[in-house]
């Protein structure tokens, strides 16, 4: 098989990355349109991420975050989002690199992406930073993704498997059969 000298790989995943950034960019601008709302899974060790000692104590390997009424502040910058969540009443800010995120589904629409973990969100051994609160807001939903008990974690379970071979976008885990 010949080599691949462009990657194709890395070019198709860097777009579907730029699909996630606009999206999150057209929500921190003007919210949820309608029904949207979105499952986010990413690595909580992976480098750039910054929880709580307390969150990445309950999240060790990875963290399902869902932004639909209850969350705040969202900034979307060109490598990573930043926004408020609160979580069993505690208000967190978290900083999530996309490199990091692993899934992202929207199941208004039944559109999801998956993401392989890239060298860049290689897992740090560096503590989490201690973050200051953000501003106090209703419950955001977390869980890990492997917890098949949670609603959270639902649409992660799906993604959480192991691919084959170099596969980015498996949109099928996401469609109605």
């Amino acid at each position: 098989m010949a080599t691949d000298h462009i990657r194709y790989d890395v070019l198709a995943r860097d777009a579907l990355r730029g699909v996630l950034r606009t999206v999150l960019s057209d929500a921190a601008a003007h919210g949820l349109p309608g029904e949207h709302h979105f499952f986010i899974t990413f690595l909580s060790k992976a480098e750039g991420v910054k929880l709580s000692p307390r969150l990445l104590a309950q999240y060790p390997e990875e963290m399902t975050i869902i932004l639909q009424h209850q969350f705040w502040d969202l900034v979307v910058l060109e490598d990573r989002f930043e926004v408020g969540l609160s979580f069993g009443g505690i208000p967190e800010r978290l900083v999530v690199p996309f490199s990091a995120i692993k899934s992202f589904f929207d199941p208004s629409v039944q559109f999801g992406l998956q993401f392989e973990p890239t060298e860049l969100a290689a897992t740090s051994d560096a503590p989490a930073p201690n973050l200051p609160a953000a501003a106090p807001a209703p419950s955001a939903l977390a869980a890990p993704a492997a917890a098949p008990a949670a609603a959270a974690a639902e649409p992660a379970d799906e993604a959480a498997k192991p691919s084959e071979g170099a596969e980015v976008v498996r949109l099928d885990r996401f469609r109605k059969k």
